[in-house]
């Protein structure tokens, strides 16, 4: 006699298709917050522009290319040369001042200290700028601290003038922009593997060899990131030269303030902001050229 079987097979269960958005759309979804963002600072930027080509008292519907030709007389050309070149340098001093502090970042065990260094980096971005602008004041005055301690150790007779001056705006450029170039330098140089500097200490190189000829040129993609995105934010820094130059270092932004403010001249005043963002986007965009070349490099010699 046979026996049924006691276990019946079951009937594979159709698979219910989930019905939702797309994986794309999902996407789009998801970005559309920063997209929205983004498509109204393209909107202002674009509004900027049409600004730039118009006449004054008639900047919607007027069209002159005057403000542009305005841009290359000596007093502007001058102010965009000293922009770039007062960005230029704070870049590369805030570069190699974070070269050391970002090494330490990277290499510290502790986490302990590692926070304790990175609240003490980004405790210049949590302060307001206009506080510390008038920190500088309290310091680089004629009878500031700096002076009155360089006076008591016997150094100098007189107080130094270092307000109202290039000096004392590339100071403040530098200090205000100084986690900028160490975060990125830091995360690239915490990128580099401890066996290639181990491998170069075994080859008999000294520790500063090993720095020199490992780590730096393998964190070169941070730090040239580091040093464009403390170009582009000194170049358009406003409050740092107002206070610190006064007018006697006419920083673009500054121009473009006093077009606006007492003079009510917006086609002047956008031009000149047109040509600051076109300069600084070439200049980013060479900088993102040569660090993906080098990425590339790196990548291949692994």
């Amino acid at each position: 006699m046979e026996h049924q079987p006691l276990i019946h097979p079951l009937s594979a269960a159709p698979a219910r298709s989930r019905r939702g958005l797309s994986p794309t759309a999902r996407a789009w979804f998801f970005l559309s917050p920063s997209m929205l963002f983004l498509g109204v600072l393209i909107a202002a930027s674009l509004l900027v522009l049409r600004m730039s080509v118009g006449t004054k008292g008639a900047e919607w519907s007027g069209f002159s290319l005057a403000s542009y030709g305005q841009l290359l007389e000596p007093y502007y050309l001058k102010s965009l040369l000293l922009t770039l070149r007062l960005a230029l340098i704070s870049a590369v001093i805030a570069v190699l001042l974070a070269i050391p502090v970002a090494y330490t970042m990277s290499r510290l065990a502790s986490p302990l200290l590692r926070r304790v260094f990175l609240a003490a980096v980004l405790l210049p971005l949590l302060v307001n700028l206009l506080l510390q602008s008038y920190g500088w004041l309290v310091i680089l005055g004629p009878a500031g601290m700096l002076n009155q301690a360089l006076m008591g150790l016997g150094l100098i007779k007189r107080p130094i003038m270092l307000l109202y001056n290039q000096n004392g705006v590339l100071m403040g450029l530098v200090q205000t922009a100084f986690p900028l170039a160490v975060l990125p330098i830091a995360s690239a140089m915490r990128g580099v593997a401890r066996s290639y500097e181990e491998a170069a200490a075994t080859l008999g190189a000294s520790r500063f060899q090993v720095f020199r000829q490992v780590v730096l040129p393998m964190s070169l993609p941070g730090i040239i990131t580091g040093a464009t995105l403390v170009f582009a934010y000194n170049a358009s820094s406003f409050v740092v030269p107002l206070l610190l130059g006064g007018r006697r270092v006419p920083m673009l932004a500054v121009m473009v303030h006093d077009q606006i403010a007492p003079l009510m001249n917006w086609p002047a005043a956008s031009a000149a902001g047109v040509v600051l963002i076109i300069t600084t986007l070439l200049i980013m965009t060479l900088s993102e050229y040569f660090t993906g070349r080098r990425r590339r490099m790196l990548e291949a010699s692994q």
